[in-house]
């Protein structure tokens, strides 16, 4: 029995790491201990992100456009990783994911690549990894879900500071939340406090998912008429929903006609 059909046969506990795959309508999904979708291929496109919310981290090029550096905390199925490969190859990618099993995964069932130089997955407690003083970054990912509530480790104020003094001048934070989590607003909460640069919300087409971005410093004036120019040039430069996402801004966070406060 290959590998990935032990994955399907059974679950394990959450402790022994409950990863499976399964596959409807021509769409590969990951589970991590839930019957929770934590990440999705489909087969005829499988360097695309089918989820809304990975989309919607992508929002990031908005605010930093040539990252030279990206990390990220969880791997997943690697749809982000795969997609940042294709799309910015001239950036150095890490990922950081603490399941073996999911990297195996990941690999075997989506077409995550090997490791390049430019390119690598590091099997490694991300929250231990940011405290390091010589990891830095232009952008960096968190999404730490599993099963159907955050990780801990990577949901907490001294994460969140962590994460800020790893990056790079002029970078920001991307965190993946849930709406609906009982500790969305007390996570938000401590992004903002570890973030006096400010901090953004965007909510993602499908109800549920917030990504949070989080500043290194304060950006400068970010005036509607210069993000809706640049959402124009990445939806041709990377067919994603880009003023979509300009305008979803509007939804959760100071503004007025001109510009967005963060």
């Amino acid at each position: 029995m290959k590998l990935l059909d032990k994955w399907k046969a059974r679950k394990r506990t959450l402790r022994d790491a409950d990863v499976y795959v399964s596959e409807r309508h021509g769409v590969r999904s990951l589970h991590i201990g839930s019957d929770t979708v934590q990440s999705s291929m489909r087969l005829s496109r499988p360097n695309d992100l089918e989820l809304s919310y990975t989309r919607s981290m992508m929002a990031f090029l908005l605010f930093v456009p040539h990252p030279a550096e990206i990390l990220m905390i969880g791997l997943g199925g690697g749809s982000l990783a795969k997609f940042v490969v294709q799309h910015l190859a001239a950036a150095r990618t890490r990922v950081l994911e603490v399941n073996p099993r999911v990297v195996a995964i990941a690999r075997q069932a989506f077409q995550v690549p090997e490791d390049a130089p430019n390119f690598e997955v590091i099997t490694g407690d991300g929250a231990a990894y940011v405290q390091r003083e010589d990891v830095s970054a232009d952008v960096l990912v968190v999404d730490g879900y599993e099963a159907d509530a955050y990780v801990e480790e990577v949901a907490n104020p001294a994460f969140y500071d962590a994460c800020r003094r790893r990056l790079n001048p002029n970078g920001m934070m991307v965190v993946n939340l849930w709406g609906g989590d009982r500790h969305f607003y007390t996570l938000v909460k401590a992004i903002e406090d570890a973030f006096p640069g400010g901090t953004l919300c965007l909510p993602a087409e499908r109800p549920g998912n917030v990504i949070v971005f989080g500043f290194e410093r304060k950006p400068g004036p970010l005036r509607w008429k210069d993000l809706a120019a640049q959402a124009e040039l990445l939806e041709r430069d990377h067919g994603l929903e880009y003023p979509r996402f300009v305008e979803s801004l509007k939804k959760m966070n100071p503004h007025d006609a001109d510009r967005l406060y963060p």
